[in-house]
């Protein structure tokens, strides 16, 4: 106790802190308000964890004034940082939710810039200098694309659902097949999304099994359409059977009926002949004669992040005109994101170079091996003195709810220290200044080479020298 009250009576006072030749440097380079209001959150965090350490832990603690100037300069870093940064991905993981999910192309980095940083023509239509619509910008663009007669773009997809049920259903039924009634994530329903909509859910068929006659029976005098969902997220298997569209398409056409289809994925390339399993694309949805389809343009498209909607144009004009339009409509940044992504989609080999997700779905093992070599190199080098190094063979998954059966071969580096458990280690890579995500896997730190970006090698090469010296420094301060 005796040892705590020195401690303690010991802290330097505010001001006197602010007299400190590194405390000056911090007052030059930030506003005096927040280098204050650092100290006193730095100083009660310190007295408190003085009083709560046992006197084991107490004779551990540097508790020089030099530790405390770091743990002050430290604070004020934490304050004056972006919470949202920049991490990398060595999870494995390519539409990582938790991580931003698609990544963008770096061809778009300077348009990006130009329209975040200047005024845009976002609803002018320049030719006539009238008023015009953000939709214009992407429409006739994506109608090139997929074959759709109009289309336009919502905030995301869970919007775009919600809009096409509330303009196409309101306090009316929606047929759909009860094996299809999917949640996504953030316990997110789409009986629930039909119900803010307005629009009345009627289920039909079984888990595993429905068939076109459960819709035809189904039918009312009050149905308003007939709704088929894309179980990207999960799969049953075996005994099963579920109404393709083209079915489907047919039937609503036989009861003058307007067919929705939620892809959840938008995929506008066919990818099985990339070695990856067949997944519907949005042209071949248009393409069956589906009245409206509705996808995602943050997962497989590798765009921002949106909700597209496309589909025969009497029902988009009414969507443009709903209320609730407004309150979904996607910002310029968003706007322009996606405008750049769909055209790279102009040319399908463009698309997979410069689409990282494409790439990174796409790359062969011979590329991904390569990879693995160079970046084991440079650890081996940076830190094979502390470490056990490995390139293994591993599993990548494509995440985002898409292709959940499917595990794509990839190599990772795999790390082990000696005496510091991999749990640790894994923590202090995330409070790296660019925090590293990796997984765990046997008690070995696994860095998947599919998903880190090449220039992101060096990052992780010094992230980790800092990590293990650090963890190195703390046991040897304990020993």
């Amino acid at each position: 106790m005796e040892d705590k009250r020195k401690i303690l009576s010991n802290i330097p006072a505010v001001d006197e802190l602010l007299k400190n030749g590194e405390i000056e440097k911090l007052l030059f380079a930030h506003p005096r308000s927040i280098v204050v209001e650092a100290i006193r959150e730095y100083l009660n965090e310190y007295r408190k964890f003085i009083v709560s350490s046992d006197d084991k832990n107490l004779k551990a603690i540097d508790t020089s004034n030099n530790a405390i100037i770091r743990g002050i300069i430290k604070k004020v870093s934490d304050i004056t940082s972006f919470k949202l940064k920049n991490v990398v991905n060595a999870t494995g993981v390519v539409l990582h939710t938790n991580l931003g999910r698609a990544i963008l192309s770096p061809k778009l980095k300077d348009m990006l810039l130009n329209i975040a940083t200047h005024y845009s023509n976002l609803e002018m239509n320049t030719a006539t200098g009238e008023r015009g619509s953000r939709y214009s910008h992407v429409e006739e663009l994506i109608c090139r694309l997929t074959g759709a007669e109009a289309a336009m773009a919502v905030n995301n997809n869970a919007a775009a659902v919600l809009l096409v049920l509330s303009t196409m259903a309101k306090d009316r039924e929606v047929i759909v097949s009860r094996g299809q009634l999917v949640e996504i994530g953030g316990s997110f329903r789409v009986p629930d999304v039909m119900t803010q909509s307005g629009a009345l859910l009627r289920e039909v068929g079984t888990t595993n099994k429905t068939h076109l006659l459960d819709y035809e029976n189904a039918v009312t005098e009050n149905t308003a359409a007939l709704l088929k969902v894309h179980t990207s997220n999960y799969r049953i298997c075996g005994f099963t059977k579920e109404v393709g569209s083209e079915e489907l398409v047919a039937l609503g056409n036989k009861l003058g009926l307007p067919v929705i289809e939620d892809l959840g994925s938008g995929i506008l390339i066919d990818l099985s002949k990339y070695g990856l399993p067949y997944e519907p694309t949005v042209q071949n949805s248009i393409k069956a004669g589906t009245d409206v389809v509705t996808f995602s343009g943050d997962k497989m498209l590798g765009g921002p992040q949106a909700g597209i909607i496309i589909g025969k144009k009497i029902f988009i004009d009414k969507m443009k005109k709903n209320p609730l339009t407004r309150a979904f409509r996607i910002d310029k940044l968003t706007l322009a994101a996606l405008e750049g992504t769909l055209r790279l989609y102009l040319d399908e080999e463009e698309a997979v170079k410069s689409i990282p997700i494409l790439k990174m779905l796409c790359c062969d093992q011979q590329d991904i091996s390569k990879r693995a070599k160079r970046l084991y190199n440079k650890l081996k080098k940076s830190i094979g003195e502390y470490a056990s190094i490995k390139i293994e063979d591993e599993f990548s998954e494509v995440g985002g709810g898409s292709m959940p059966l499917h595990k794509l071969p990839t190599k990772v580096i795999s790390i082990q220290l000696d005496d510091i458990s991999s749990d640790k280690l894994d923590t202090v890579l995330r409070q790296y200044k660019t925090p590293i995500i990796a997984r765990i896997n046997k008690d070995r730190l696994l860095l998947d080479i599919r998903t880190i970006i090449d220039d992101e090698f060096d990052i992780v090469e010094n992230a980790l020298k800092w990590s293990t010296e650090s963890l190195k420094n703390r046991i040897a301060i304990k020993a």
